[in-house]
């Protein structure tokens, strides 16, 4: 049986800068949401400290209370999955309009992601937590089910994302297996809010171990990526080549998931930004696409980083040029071999290309 071809890319704007705010600081966000990044994360985790942690939920409720919060997409980092705080931040505010993603830290396995999946989707029956008031106690708006996630792919399915989605309605439906020749009809269920997009972090070596089998753990997981300070401190590695293995292992990961390919880790140096570009250079090596970023001087660089160069944009083109000419696997006259996968890369290169216009 011919394999199933890889799937397109999806038409959206890639991200390439996720720059990270501190929730407990309304006014940084503010900024944040205008300063040219392609994704804001609100963080309520390492950034707030824990005496504000409160202040912070309250602040971004009532950001995303608003459906268009700033030009750029919202997502917000909650608290450890294990922890006293995660479970009332995402009932909190999963169902609100503003809200783009959830960024869940140390994730060290496929039951994590579901544990937050199912707190998302019942957020209309909120855990007991602070309580809210001004525009979002008078003003909250339950999202419309679907609308806050994209399709997951454009194309053709891919098979891991695929049997993922299977293996999650056999679980919703357990009794779905027994069928009769005349079902009794039976009232509708209330429809229950869309999970929003989840995004796992992963910052442990049994995180690392498991990057798979979370990237493949539900349907509304749209991206994995690593945190890196954690987990160089837990394997007690010194330098960058220690996490070699690990970095690898994630882009393999995310692509055998048929996710998008993972954004680096943060570069904590705001100042060295030369130090960032050439980071940025090996990451994009590895397979790396895009960076989060602590401060909006980064944001360029990350994106020249990440961008195609004119050489790589005049090969891609020609690539395609080729291909839509002739079809079918052939040598150009340079000596390359080009098939469908180089031909698929080539477009990637391509469409990563209209951002400088």
């Amino acid at each position: 049986m011919r394999p199933a071809p890889p799937p397109r890319e999806p038409a959206a704007r890639t991200p390439l800068t996720w720059l990270y705010v501190p929730g407990d600081r309304p006014e940084v966000v503010a900024k944040a949401l205008h300063c040219g990044a392609d994704v804001v994360v609100v963080d309520l985790e390492d950034a707030v400290a824990p005496d504000r942690k409160d202040r912070a939920l309250r602040a971004t409720a009532e950001l995303l209370s608003d459906p268009a919060p700033g030009t750029a997409p919202v997502h917000v980092r909650v608290n450890a999955l294990d922890g006293p705080l995660a479970e009332t931040e995402i009932r909190t505010l999963a169902a609100l309009p503003g809200l783009a993603g959830l960024r869940l830290p140390k994730v060290q396995g496929p039951a994590d992601i579901h544990r937050a999946a199912g707190w998302a989707t019942t957020a209309a029956r909120p855990a007991a937590g602070p309580a809210l008031t001004g525009r979002l106690a008078t003003g909250r708006r339950a999202r419309t089910p679907g609308a806050a996630v994209a399709p997951l792919t454009t194309g053709t399915t891919h098979p891991a994302r695929a049997a993922r989605t299977a293996r999650t309605a056999r679980t919703a439906a357990p009794g779905s297996a027994t069928a009769t020749l005349t079902p009794a009809a039976a009232p509708a269920p209330a429809a229950l809010p869309a999970t929003p997009a989840l995004y796992a972090l992963l910052e442990s070596a049994l995180g690392i171990e498991h990057a798979f089998a979370i990237a493949t753990a539900h349907p509304a997981l749209r991206g994995i990526a690593l945190g890196e300070a954690d987990l160089a401190t837990e394997l007690g590695v010194r330098d960058e080549a220690g996490l070699a293995w690990p970095r690898s292992r994630t882009v393999v990961a995310a692509r055998a998931a048929g996710l998008a390919p993972p954004p680096q880790s943060v570069y904590p140096d705001v100042a060295d930004l030369d130090g960032l570009a050439r980071s940025c250079a090996r990451g994009r090596a590895l397979g790396f696409l895009g960076r989060a970023a602590i401060h909006p001087r980064q944001l360029p660089v990350i994106e020249a980083a990440h961008l195609p160069s004119p050489e790589e944009v005049e090969a891609a083109a020609e690539i395609v040029r080729a291909a839509g000419a002739e079809g079918g696997a052939q040598a150009l006259p340079d000596g390359r071999f080009v098939d469908a996968a180089v031909v698929a890369g080539a477009r990637r290169v391509l469409s990563l290309a209209e951002r400088r216009n």
